[in-house]
């Protein structure tokens, strides 16, 4: 990239031949031709050239799709990057793609629940093994491996209880047993965090979150390194896991502003979580403590910090912390997270599974912060109201 991150955001894919700033919508299942030589042609080219953008059926993409695959294959510095209809659907993606039966898979511990069951209870029926592996301790990583062993699946931070990894040793493992590695980048976005730079495989961004950045779009990124790319172009053919025309086209308006949006969370956050680091009942879960291995971790690997953030909460009564959550006034509840507004949501087993290696005391509980775009101040001041209630 030529350019800084934050140029190249504001003047990537300009369409002067419509003259818009953004380009259009442009919406296909049959992708008609001048004549069958043509048809011909553009089969060949995308033969020759299968990353040009060279379509001859919509299921493969459109002019849109291809416009988002290019600015994010410049944002990741990587080979390509496939989209997908949602985050998930990259994660399901990476893994289809080089996974076998009898194979098995290395995952760290606090991955996203649908992760979770999809790598420990759906891949069982096709006699893949999932291994998690504790986020903070790499010799139980190094331990599981076998000759089975096909991929580690890293998501970082830990979705939920935030453990940062050192994941320039998690790269070297991999590639010392020539095992493919994944990485789940949602929370930091190559705003923040490269991993294709660090020598990861596969780096997967949930575009739902701040990609898009208003709650309104789904959508998702896989980026992929050279050696990988015919395993997801094959996998991708065979899923028809595609991301539409309309989504891409909002993802793109949303590019234009994630830098200042996340310049912006990070700011906000950091004030929120000076506030609640003073609090005695509540464990930040959130790089802030330089004494830390997770402070540690992420400053070594990364440029900035999000705005998702997690709380363990002391409270003999469980009551008490649903009653801090539900008298939020700025908070929204509900799942998912990147927009511009600010939720909380009270984390049981339903959403961080059934943890190896989490450790969660009698009168501990996870709440889960995403600080959005508001006022910091006011922020604060409602929290400060609603944690009164914790008992």
């Amino acid at each position: 990239m030529d350019r800084s991150f934050k140029t190249f955001l504001k003047h990537a894919a300009k369409d002067y031949y419509n003259q818009s700033v953004n380009p259009p919508v442009v919406r296909a299942s049959t992708i008609i031709f001048k004549s069958i030589q043509d048809l011909r042609k553009t089969q060949k080219k995308n033969k020759n050239n299968p990353t040009g953008g060279y379509f001859d059926y919509g299921r493969q993409g459109t002019s849109t799709t291809h416009i988002l695959e290019k600015m994010l294959t410049k944002m990741e510095e990587s080979y390509h990057v496939f989209l997908t209809p949602t985050g998930f659907g990259s994660v399901f993606l990476a893994i289809f793609s080089v996974v076998r039966p009898g194979d098995e898979i290395l995952v760290a511990d606090p991955v996203y629940h649908p992760t979770r069951i999809l790598t420990e209870d759906f891949l069982k029926d096709f006699k893949i093994k999932a291994i998690f592996y504790d986020p903070h301790n790499l010799e139980t990583l190094k331990e599981k491996i076998t000759k089975k062993t096909k991929m580690i699946f890293v998501e970082n931070p830990g979705s939920n209880s935030f453990e940062f990894q050192d994941l320039s040793k998690i790269i070297s493992i991999a590639k010392k047993n020539k095992i493919f590695s994944a990485i789940d980048n949602t929370w930091g976005t190559p705003y923040f965090l490269k991993p294709m730079k660090l020598g990861f495989d596969m780096s997967i961004v949930s575009a739902t979150k701040y990609y898009s950045g208003h709650s309104d779009v789904m959508g998702g990124s896989l980026a992929v390194n050279k050696k990988v790319f015919k395993y997801v172009q094959k996998a991708t053919k065979i899923t028809g896991l595609r991301l539409s025309p309309d989504d891409a086209y909002f993802i793109i308006r949303g590019l234009r502003t994630l830098d200042v949006r996340l310049d912006r969370h990070q700011e906000n956050a950091k004030k929120v979580a000076g506030f609640l680091s003073k609090n005695k009942k509540v464990k930040l879960l959130y790089p802030h403590k330089k004494s830390s291995i997770n402070f540690r971790m992420w400053k070594k690997y990364y440029s900035g910090a999000s705005g998702l953030m997690g709380l363990k909460i002391k409270a003999k009564n469980k009551k008490s912390v649903i009653k801090f959550i539900n008298s939020l006034k700025l908070f929204g509840y509900g799942y998912s997270w990147g927009g511009f507004e600010s939720l909380a949501l009270h984390q049981d087993l339903m959403e961080r599974g059934d943890r190896k290696f989490l450790k969660l005391g009698k009168d501990e509980h996870l709440v889960r912060l995403h600080i959005g775009l508001e006022d910091p101040k006011d922020l604060i001041s409602d929290l400060k109201m609603s944690l009164r209630h914790i008992k």
